[in-house]
């Protein structure tokens, strides 16, 4: 019997393991999460990962709020991850686990397409995401009613209208920062050549 959690250690370690991953109903998280960073909303509730900790934060210069120039270092676990993983080793695991993928992708109502696909697809609007090094201005929407978020942070939009129209995984990018988002892109791209060779998870 395949065990998903030892597969995971084998590349992450136990520890980040246990610590970072949520593993429960992890095939149909995976498959939602990969289509939802190309939507505009990929809620949280559905990560196989688990939330950065800490609060997203903010400056106030001339009346006006910015994303904090530190905001950056709460991602710095998971871009460290993403740069140690050997990703042939991660690819192959995808390639494994890519029956029960496609099943839960098709489950979410994508019965004739190809989750490997739409990968792809996300990955490109991943890397075609602006790379901008000002400090990007964000704003909390008007809260209607009586009850308050208990993290009213993560309701932060961008102030331009173009930022805030892109994808869910492309503002996420923005968010972390544009050392970040180059770093990341560095290892989606590798992701996307070793993921489409030979298209082997059809």
């Amino acid at each position: 019997m395949f065990d998903l959690q030892a597969a995971l250690a084998d590349l992450f370690g136990l520890n980040t393991v246990q610590s970072l991953f949520r593993l429960d109903d992890f095939s149909r998280r995976l498959a939602a999460t990969l289509d939802n960073l190309g939507r505009s909303h990929a809620p949280a509730t559905l990560w196989p990962v688990n939330p950065v900790s800490g609060r997203f934060t903010v400056e106030q210069r001339d009346g006006a709020t910015f994303i904090g120039a530190d905001n950056g270092l709460r991602y710095t676990p998971y871009v460290l991850l993403l740069e140690t993983v050997d990703l042939r080793q991660a690819v192959a695991l995808y390639a494994r686990i890519y029956p029960a993928l496609q099943r839960a992708y098709e489950d979410l109502g994508y019965p004739r397409e190809y989750l490997n696909d739409r990968l792809v697809q996300v990955i490109d609007q991943l890397l075609a995401t602006p790379e901008i090094d000002v400090p990007l201005q964000v704003r909390l929407p008007p809260i209607e009613g009586p009850l308050r978020p208990e993290r009213p942070w993560v309701l932060y939009e961008f102030v331009d209208a173009e930022l805030q129209s892109l994808t869910a995984g492309q503002r996420a990018l923005l968010r972390m920062g544009s050392v970040n988002e180059r770093r990341i892109k560095v290892r989606l791209a590798e992701i996307r050549r070793l993921v489409t060779a030979g298209r082997s998870t059809r």
